[in-house]
């Protein structure tokens, strides 16, 4: 069979089979021109922001939508009190502590350098929405609380406390401009140009400083899953991690477990 790249007459057999190939050699040179740039795809793009890349000239974080009060997992936040077996209420001092800070999704699980300009560009934009009503953990350094109370637990039942921040959503895009031009252009985006898969939580903090959000005390009958789960953990915050996507939120642990919200204004300022 005649190579593609030879030249001379053939009949149009020949000729069709060296038209089919055209595309695929195309193709095959088109791949190393994209990985010679470094920022032809979007999880390139957000290495090279969440590393601060010396080709970068800039990066920004571009807001597209805004959701205020969400609420983030529900999590454990201090050790259980075991009342199993017991047929009347217990009191228990218990020890509430969580931390709340900023959080960044970047695609593949990147994470922006302190000192970064994307970092500097989520503050500014955590700025942007900070107003007299919404006051936001804009940096990334954690804020939260920390206290001991006296609660009754319900006879076989295991009493924990439980806690969901609020927080402001702000989903866009990744803009990062290059130092010099890849592919005959400096500027590219993660995920896309007015894309909304890039999400920045900003916990939202009351008056005082204390985060904002939902603490309560549940209630768990003895041999659940919920009971033997916050039993089985060996801390909070092992139980924390392991737990997020399972936790149910207030008021919809069903028929064997009990939550009692405790307000806000009973926790400490920070």
């Amino acid at each position: 069979m005649t190579r593609p790249g030879h030249k001379g007459n053939h009949r149009s057999k020949k000729k069709r089979i060296t038209i089919a190939l055209a595309p695929v050699v195309a193709a095959a040179v088109a791949i190393p021109l994209m990985n010679q740039a470094g920022a032809a795809t979007p999880s390139e793009v957000s290495r090279d922001c969440a590393e601060n890349a010396a080709t970068l000239e800039n990066c920004e974080f571009v807001d597209v939508q805004v959701k205020r009060n969400n609420l983030g997992p529900n999590k454990r936040v201090s050790t259980p009190f075991n009342n199993c077996g017991k047929t009347t209420e217990g009191e228990k001092a218990f020890n509430v502590s969580t931390s709340v800070t900023r959080f960044i999704t970047l695609e593949d699980g990147f994470v922006a350098a302190a000192d970064s300009k994307l970092a500097n560009s989520f503050f500014e934009i955590g700025t942007k929405f900070n107003t007299t009503e919404f006051n936001l953990q804009r940096d990334d350094k954690g804020t939260g609380f920390d206290f001991s109370r006296t609660d009754t637990v319900l006879p076989d039942h295991v009493g924990f406390f439980m806690w969901s921040e609020k927080r402001t959503d702000v989903s866009g895009f990744l803009r990062a401009t290059y130092k010099e031009a890849q592919d005959g252009q400096t500027v590219f985006f993660s995920p896309k140009e007015n894309g909304t898969s890039v999400h920045v939580f900003y916990p939202q903090l009351l008056k005082n400083g204390t985060p904002d959000g939902r603490l309560w005390l549940r209630n768990a009958k003895c041999g659940t899953p919920q009971a033997d789960e916050a039993l089985n953990g060996s801390n909070p915050q092992v139980a924390e991690i392991r737990a997020d996507s399972e936790q149910p939120g207030f008021g919809k642990g069903g028929a064997n477990v009990t939550d009692v919200e405790i307000p806000l204004s009973e926790i400490p300022a920070p």
